[in-house]
């Protein structure tokens, strides 16, 4: 089988590199990969999406993954699925769960799924009126696709005005933040769970926990991520039921029945307060950095999974996962996230750990040279029996890999130790 991966990041790497050793896998690409993906698979250089068709449509490829989210909102598994091209991601109006936070929260609020007590406007009077009903502290959130970024947790009701002037005005998030949704806050804990969807099927992969804030004990700015690991300890078996029962069927029904059935990678940004979980986000892809520490999970089936969903018969794949965990820490470049960095060279030292990976991200190849080129640079994955042991694992390859202006979080996974 020959397969497309869409996309140039952590996320997309993680999958080539699992998806590699698969015996009935014959070539990989990657549209348009990294500096690294090319060591995996071949790296398109197509102009356009519509050369991109045509390559998938005159090189019969199997299966295409589309990675992230802005081409799935662009509509790129329509044009794929209208050519008889197997697709794993979902249809640009399923993607709405992830393009529109207001769509999706009106979504939650229509099939009873539990969700925090929000406001959805484009007038700051009314947002202003609904901040003064709430508790510190506010969450306030720019309705399109920021990155990651468009979420501001305001610790007073000044900052929260402050925060939803600066959205609605352009300023902060441009034209994604026109539209702005005001919720309550949740405290309690958050868990990451992926399902693997057909459009009624579905599979859930072990609970993963994100690490958003750039430095150490959850402080400084958002990031797109700084570390991941899964399994986590604090997902239960019980928790998982209700995350499946109250959120993923009823989400699955609800799209189904409102004639965009959700096919891909759903992803719940799950708040667990007091036992009860509740649903803070949908993603329709893999999170990044959770993909990467997902994938090395799999011992087998993980090709049938996607093709299940690509092909509406998820239920009946066969799979395996590994028993243990896996630990990431994102190594980031010198500026991240405030602009981007001068490129350096990676310098990568001598390696024998069988129960360590790493995921390329933002590099580049110079000629046979790997250069650190912004943003968040690579993932190092551990593998272990346990959270402490794969931990251990990643952080000893962080210690192998050198370039300047590294800079790493070294308490990831620290909830569950």
């Amino acid at each position: 089988m020959k397969i497309v991966i869409v996309g140039s990041g952590g996320r997309e790497y993680s999958i080539g590199l699992a998806l590699s050793s698969e015996s009935k896998v014959s070539k990989i690409y990657f549209y348009p990969g990294n500096g690294a993906t090319c060591e995996i698979g071949e790296n398109l250089d197509c102009k356009n999406d519509d050369e991109f068709v045509s390559f998938v449509i005159d090189n019969d490829i199997s299966l295409v993954i589309v990675g992230p989210e802005a081409p799935l909102v662009d509509g790129l598994a329509d044009r794929l699925r209208e050519n008889n091209i197997l697709v794993f991601g979902p249809s640009k109006n399923a993607a709405r769960l992830e393009a529109s936070k207001a769509f999706m929260k009106e979504f939650a609020k229509r099939h009873n799924i539990p969700t925090a007590r929000f406001l959805q406007t484009s007038s700051y009077d009314d947002g202003c009126n609904f901040i003064d009903s709430l508790q510190e502290p506010i969450v306030v959130k720019a309705d399109g696709l920021c990155a990651g970024k468009g979420v501001i947790i305001a610790q007073s009701k000044d900052e929260a005005k402050s925060a939803l002037k600066d959205m609605l005005d352009g300023s902060s998030f441009g034209d994604s933040g026109r539209l702005v949704v005001i919720e309550e806050f949740l405290d309690g804990f958050e868990l990451s769970v992926f399902a693997m969807c057909d459009g009624e099927g579905y599979i859930v992969l072990p609970a993963a926990q994100d690490h958003k804030r750039l430095l150490n004990n959850d402080k400084g700015p958002n990031t797109g991520g700084m570390g991941a690991y899964a399994p986590s300890p604090l997902a239960s078996s019980d928790i998982i039921k209700k995350v499946e029962q109250n959120i993923i069927i009823p989400t699955l029904n609800g799209m189904k029945n409102e004639g965009n059935p959700f096919s891909g990678a759903l992803f719940c940004g799950i708040m667990v307060v007091n036992g009860e979980p509740y649903l803070l986000e949908f993603n329709v892809r893999f999170g990044d950095p959770e993909c990467e520490v997902l994938m090395p999970l799999f011992e087998s089936g993980l090709l049938d999974c996607f093709l299940g969903c690509a092909k509406g018969d998820v239920r009946s794949v066969k799979y395996a996962l590994r028993e243990g965990v896996c630990v990431g820490v994102v190594l980031a470049s010198k500026d991240y996230p405030y602009k981007s960095s001068k490129e350096t060279e990676i310098s990568i030292a001598k390696n024998d750990n069988k129960n360590t990976f790493i995921s390329f991200a933002g590099v580049r190849n110079d000629n046979g040279k790997l250069l650190a080129s912004g943003g968040r640079v690579l993932v190092c994955v551990g593998y272990g029996q346990d959270v402490l042991s794969a931990r251990n694992n990643a952080y000893n390859l962080v210690e192998k890999i050198e370039f300047s202006g590294k800079q790493y979080r070294n308490d990831i996974a620290y909830q569950a130790l």
